[in-house]
């Protein structure tokens, strides 16, 4: 048997949904949380919120920083944050790949090279935590394969530290066109896949598509930031395939 998890994004997916929704779906909060120490990194703290949208009960994720000016990093730098921690081999190496997928979107976006990015806001602690945390959450799951559903996009215009810029990002784009994610609009305004949580899903997807035939395990929900008509959810599906 093969455990899988499906990510089913029916309105969208960002890192912190993804860590709600692992946490809600089995991932002990205080074993992830020891495990994220291991990063040499300072400054904040995890929180988590029991909440209902629509009637359905979901963890909403939070990572508090105590300075909200963050450094700006460079891709090295990440990798080198990563790499100094203690966490499996395996995990270390998913994160970087993640950070590298955002890397080459930025890159292309503004006409330079992965190396040269100044990370702005995937940069932050925050954003590691919710890089690395996902990672790790599959694995403390035992996740060995993920699935994840075509994904809804946005409209209008999302507010960002360059300005007002189109939605979907154009650097969540450019990470969906290079890994062929299938997206649809949803007719929503505002942003329902945010450039982190395209990378998560275009790196750590091994498919894309409908459910697979499985034997469901267990489920989770995370809930996003924003309010909008509909819950605002991200459901991860762990099962097995026989």
């Amino acid at each position: 048997m093969m455990r899988v998890a499906y990510f089913d994004c029916f309105s969208g997916i960002s890192g912190d949904m993804c860590l709600g929704a692992l946490i809600d779906a089995g991932v002990d909060f205080e074993r992830l949380a020891g495990e994220l120490k291991k990063l040499p990194v300072e400054g904040y703290r995890l929180r988590l919120e029991k909440v209902k949208q629509g009637g359905i009960s979901a963890i909403n994720f939070f990572v508090e920083l105590d300075d909200q000016d963050q450094p700006e990093r460079h891709l090295m730098d990440i990798e080198e944050i990563i790499d100094r921690s203690s966490l499996p081999e395996e995990v270390k190496e998913k994160s970087k790949r993640v950070f590298h997928c955002l890397a080459r979107a930025e890159a292309r976006v503004h006409d330079t090279t992965p190396e040269h990015i100044h990370f702005h806001e995937v940069g932050a602690v925050d954003a590691i935590i919710d890089v690395v945390g996902t990672v790790l959450g599959l694995h403390l799951l035992g996740v060995e394969k993920v699935i994840v559903s075509p994904l809804p996009v946005g409209r209008g215009f999302i507010q960002c530290m360059h300005g007002l810029i189109p939605s979907p990002a154009p650097a969540t784009l450019e990470i969906l066109s290079e890994k062929k994610v299938p997206v649809y609009g949803a007719g929503v305004e505002g942003e329902l896949v945010t450039p982190t949580g395209a990378a998560l899903a275009a790196t750590l997807g091994d498919a894309f598509g409908e459910v697979p035939p499985i034997t469901v395990t267990r489920v989770g929900y995370g809930a996003g930031k924003k309010n909008f008509e509909h819950p605002n959810l991200l459901r991860v599906i762990i099962g097995e395939i026989l």
